[in-house]
């Protein structure tokens, strides 16, 4: 189906973009291994004092691989990492790979209903997780499918002296967390890097062997595990790395590594890219803006991949001007549209383009990305990757291929798109038909072959990077004792792209104020999913049969994006302290 699909995008690729490639079929690791061999000496990984070279982070992920194994880890077990960007999120998840495991990544914000889904639907058997989520996971244990825990710290990214100091800082600050290791299920992450003739890496098949379970969210409040192959993912990267043909190699690229590893946008282009180019990947664990504008100050990225809100929030920085921002040459963006004005004074100020993409984690995730060299159009996700096809098709039915300019549901095929859903037969039929992955994104492509997304599947909600799901807000709130009714949306907000606004109707004869919805839903929820905007009203707009009319409550609102000052709740990117 839709086989002669015009391309008119080839027409507008750079020069030197071809719209083929010749793809290895390497593991994920297998790119790890080479630059080990080119590069032995390159740094790999720079954290703050800590700095592993190529060769030394791929003997440490032997290691790990090898300990797995001897631990109990089989080839096409799951092992989840709960891990922020830290060195041993990136040692952990090679050495996850190199056993023939398959990496669970898992947001460290999750809350309890979110943890216990993630880790029994995924039937991970082993979990590595920082020590200050010990309190979180102690009392979930007996809820969870796990085997074995094994716990790092922050003390373990750094060298001397830092290494000690940490956990003196630690403690003072009140954030140490003391974990009861039993030497049978609760285990030091050291136990992993113990020194032993390493096992060579599992053998893989590249084209149905699994890297990833990423779990992506789903309109029934359940997330769904997407199917990764290591194919899929490698070739992702080779298809970026074509599109920015002029980068990396011999050319020595240091890419500022803030998206999170955990969500497969981060994995992909600040972890398995840079490894594939050969670079040094600077993790960064939060968005604090003040050090994140120290370290392009003091490590000079060359890359920048990152997000509209990020951006925004970095050039509001007062002192900005007093950092050197030269280094940064280009910087991808992603999940939300970037402000034509917001992207101008950022290279006003840096000299670096901002380049627009479009990924879903279906895709593994990239499919879109305008031209580094040529004709780039704002609001545009840009050109698909080579060997990607893109094409608009009636929202009905998905079987009417549309013309240009003429909105309708994206479809894409490519060697990217993932294997199906873990243990969803009939969501995988539904998404994948006859070879092309029905994305539910609402877009249109022009003449010329740039592709501009015009709404979101269902009402979907995407704040600061982050996507999230009414649906399963809404259950939450309808577990509150004090709500009969309730209904979400994504409201436009000035840095976060859009917030999260709950309308809340409470029972008859009690009384419900915004602060009792938001502690609720802070002991349910992920920070970034709670309700930052709140209304109680008497009734929600409904149809005859009871349907929340959302589309009634959305033209309630008037078009002005909201602030930070018009939110009930106000936070910052880190960590979420409550101003109200």
């Amino acid at each position: 189906m839709f086989e002669n699909i015009p391309r008119p995008w080839l027409d507008h690729y750079d020069e030197d973009v071809r719209p083929h490639i010749e793809y290895d079929h390497l593991p994920v690791f297998g790119y790890l291994i080479n630059s080990a061999k080119k590069y032995p000496d390159r740094q790999a990984v720079i954290f703050q004092n800590k700095k592993i070279s190529y060769k030394k982070l791929n003997y440490l992920t032997d290691l790990v691989a090898t300990n797995l194994r001897k631990q109990g880890i089989r080839k096409g077990d799951k092992v989840a990492i709960m891990l922020p960007n830290l060195p041993q999120t990136i040692i952990t998840y090679f050495g996850v790979l190199k056993a023939g495991a398959i990496g669970v990544m898992t947001n460290p914000l999750y809350m309890e209903r979110e943890l216990i889904h993630h880790f029994n639907d995924s039937e991970s058997r082993f979990l590595i997780a920082l020590d200050r989520l010990w309190p979180k996971l102690e009392p979930l244990l007996p809820k969870f499918s796990l085997e074995k825990i094994f716990f790092t710290s922050i003390s373990e990214s750094l060298s001397f002296p830092l290494n000690l100091l940490y956990p003196i800082k630690a403690r003072r600050e009140g954030t140490y967390v003391k974990v009861p290791y039993n030497g049978k299920n609760i285990l030091k992450w050291k136990l992993l890097l113990k020194k032993t003739v390493v096992m060579e890496p599992e053998h893989i098949d590249p084209s149905s062997d699994l890297a990833l379970l990423q779990y992506t969210g789903g309109t029934t409040g359940l997330s769904k595990g997407v199917m990764l192959t290591h194919d899929n993912l490698t070739a992702n990267i080779q298809q970026a790395a074509e599109v920015l043909n002029n980068i990396g190699g011999e050319r020595h690229e240091v890419f500022l590594s803030l998206l999170p590893f955990f969500h497969v946008y981060g994995l992909t282009v600040c972890l398995n890219l840079p490894t594939l180019l050969g670079a040094t990947t600077v993790p960064y664990p939060q968005f604090l803006p003040q050090e994140v504008l120290k370290a392009i100050n003091k490590y000079r990225p060359t890359i920048f991949p990152s997000a509209p809100a990020i951006f925004k929030v970095l050039l509001q920085q007062k002192n900005i001007n007093q950092f050197n921002l030269t280094s940064i040459n280009y910087c991808v963006t992603g999940s939300a549209p970037m402000p034509k004005e917001l992207s101008k004074k950022f290279k006003e100020i840096t000299g670096a383009e901002i380049i627009e993409g479009f990924g879903l984690t279906e895709a593994s995730p990239i499919t879109h990305l305008n031209p580094l060299k040529g004709k780039k159009k704002f609001g545009s996700i840009g050109l698909p990757f080579p060997d990607t096809d893109a094409a608009i098709v009636d929202i009905k039915t998905g079987t009417k291929l549309l013309p240009s300019n003429e909105p309708g549901e994206l479809i894409i095929r490519g060697p990217q798109v993932m294997k199906g859903y873990w243990k969803r037969p009939e969501e995988t039929k539904q998404t994948l038909r006859n070879g092309w992955l029905y994305t539910g994104d609402i877009a249109y492509m022009d003449d010329e072959g740039y592709f501009f997304i015009v709404d979101r599947k269902k009402d979907l909600i995407i704040s600061g990077g982050y996507n999230i799901y009414p649906r399963e807000i809404e259950e939450v709130l309808y577990e509150h004792p004090k709500v009969a009714d309730a209904a979400v949306i994504g409201v436009s907000h000035k840095t976060r792209g859009e917030i999260v606004k709950a309308y809340i109707v409470p029972k008859p004869g009690v009384t419900l104020d915004k602060r009792e919805i938001i502690s609720f839903c802070r002991q349910k929820l992920a920070n970034y999913k709670v309700p930052k905007k709140i209304e109680i009203r008497d009734e929600l707009p409904k149809t005859v049969i009871g349907k929340v009319l959302k589309k009634d409550l959305r033209k309630e609102l008037n078009n002005k994006p909201l602030t930070e000052e018009d939110l009930d709740v106000q936070e910052d990117f880190a960590g979420n302290e409550d101003k109200k």
